[in-house]
């Protein structure tokens, strides 16, 4: 694995893959809000980035005890009955609105769980009012059906606190041109409505679920719902019908093996934290300059650390057999090395083309055939790769990593099938700007640009990215596959 040598970056695009010498810029939101960012904001016009809360604890039985979610929906509630146990398990107090369209399929669910529901509280009650809402879409017929969803949210979206959440539901299969009419709606208004949210930390994302995921809706809540999540906002996340039964919620990995590459430092290392923290046994990459750096990181949680360089010829069978000897083969895989290497085309050298495209997108998919071909990884494995938000829109001067990046997103959809056969995923993620040691050696200027360019007017933290990675690597996430999912604050740039 190769660092990034360039110091001519994109402001939307700066690089943030483990094999960069990042670290987590605990001070990043003060020096955002200091002189020269107030300066800026105000010039601007711009709103100052709030605070965000993020989680700080491993994975809990019941992550939103504690907190009420105000659950509503319109025409046939689909997944009342999925819903409504999903939240009073993970600790939830459930409201309902009287009156509003859905609540008698939210009674009925309710009362089949054994779960008590309460009545939302009077506006003046802030102590009693819900720190999220969910709206059950998933029976919209045709663009009419809307109504519900604004009647539902226009009276309380300002009663929303900071940090609060807004999770839809739609049916990502429609039967009718009415019916895609109205889904593909929802997106665009779950687009909107995120970066209305975004100035006080606030998210909004969307769930399409296919037939037979309902019954793993639980994970995907739990994740939205949480502070696992705060960096990701404005997504839609598609739900396929799983092939293994969703696994514990707490201590998810206790017991798998998880191999991360680039996981020396900064992304990379929150990564192997993380995937530890939740019960993984990590075996961390880095290229052999980084033997020091990575036994320092791995030692907190006894993680096995192997130097090599990934773009070696025999590196894919030296990571297989080590894999199948030590470990009994690999649970998890996450792809997270990479690099940049700057230019515009019109002054791109070959060597530094094909670099990039060695790093970013060979040697995974030469590491990926070489597992899956031998006792290496095992058969319900789930690999997790780091896209970027720079191969979904492209950056001047970028593209090779564009490309590299866009490939990614490509292979994990043509994989996905051939790991649900094995009863396993592949999944990506596509981190925007994040905080690291080089995104500070950036001009002021441009920093600051990169930062506001999210919906919550902030960079992200690589334990942003970690926990996104988690989710997609645990049970948690059993009926996503094949999928890409934003980590980028809602950044302006790209799709």
């Amino acid at each position: 694995m190769r660092r990034c040598d360039n110091a001519r970056l994109g402001a939307g695009f700066p690089p943030h893959e483990g094999g960069d010498e990042s670290f987590v810029f605990d001070g990043a939101l003060a020096m955002s809000s200091g002189r020269f960012g107030r300066v800026l904001t105000g010039l601007l016009g711009l709103p100052a980035p709030p605070r965000l809360v993020r989680a700080e604890t491993p994975y809990a039985a019941q992550p939103l005890l504690g907190r009420a979610v105000l659950v509503g929906g319109g025409g046939d509630l689909r997944w009342a009955a999925e819903i409504v146990p999903a939240l009073a398990g993970a600790g939830a107090q459930i409201q309902v609105a009287a009156g509003q369209p859905g609540v008698s399929a939210i009674k009925r669910a309710a009362a089949a769980a054994g779960v008590a529901l309460k009545t939302e509280p009077n506006e003046e009650d802030r102590a009693n009012a819900a720190y999220a809402y969910v709206f059950d879409a998933s029976g919209f017929a045709t663009p009419d059906d809307l109504r519900a969803l604004f009647d539902f949210l226009q009276p309380r979206i300002r009663r929303l606190p900071k940090n609060g959440r807004v999770v839809l539901l739609a049916a990502a299969e429609t039967a009718t041109p009415a019916a895609a009419a109205a889904a593909q709606a929802l997106r665009g208004f779950t687009r909107a409505l995120a970066k209305e949210l975004g100035r006080k930390g606030s998210s909004a994302n969307l769930l399409a679920v296919a037939a037979g995921a309902a019954a793993a809706l639980a994970g995907p809540l739990r994740f939205l719902l949480s502070d696992y999540s705060a960096f990701i906002t404005g997504q839609t996340l598609t739900l396929s019908a799983p092939v293994t039964e969703p696994g514990a919620f707490v201590k998810p990995l206790a017991g798998k093996t998880a191999l991360v590459t680039g996981a020396a430092r900064g992304i990379g290392a929150a990564i192997a934290a993380a995937l530890a923290r939740e019960g993984a046994q990590v075996v961390g990459v880095d290229r052999p300059q980084e033997h020091a750096a990575l036994t320092q990181t791995l030692a907190p949680f006894a993680g096995r650390g192997v130097a090599l360089d990934i773009t070696a010829a025999d590196s894919p069978q030296r990571l297989t057999q080590l894999l199948a000897d030590e470990f009994g083969g690999a649970d998890i895989v996450v792809h997270n090395a990479g690099i940049t290497r700057d230019k515009l085309l019109r002054n791109m050298s070959v060597p530094i083309w094909d670099q990039v495209v060695d790093v970013n997108l060979g040697a995974v998919l030469r590491i990926d055939t070489a597992l899956l071909a031998s006792a290496g990884l095992k058969p319900a494995a789930r690999i997790v790769c780091v896209s970027s938000i720079g191969g979904i829109a492209g950056n001047a001067g970028q593209t090779n990593y564009s490309a590299t990046k866009a490939g990614i997103i490509g292979y994990v959809e043509a994989l996905a099938p051939a790991l649900a056969a094995r009863g396993g995923a592949i999944n990506a993620v596509a981190p925007g700007f994040i905080e690291t040691q080089m995104t500070q050696a950036m001009p002021m200027l441009p920093r600051e640009i990169g930062r506001r360019l999210s919906s919550f007017s902030q960079g992200g933290l690589p334990s942003d990215i970690a926990e996104a990675v988690t989710f997609l690597a645990s049970p948690l996430a059993a009926a996503v596959n094949g999928r890409t999912l934003r980590v980028c604050g809602q950044n302006f740039v790209g799709a």
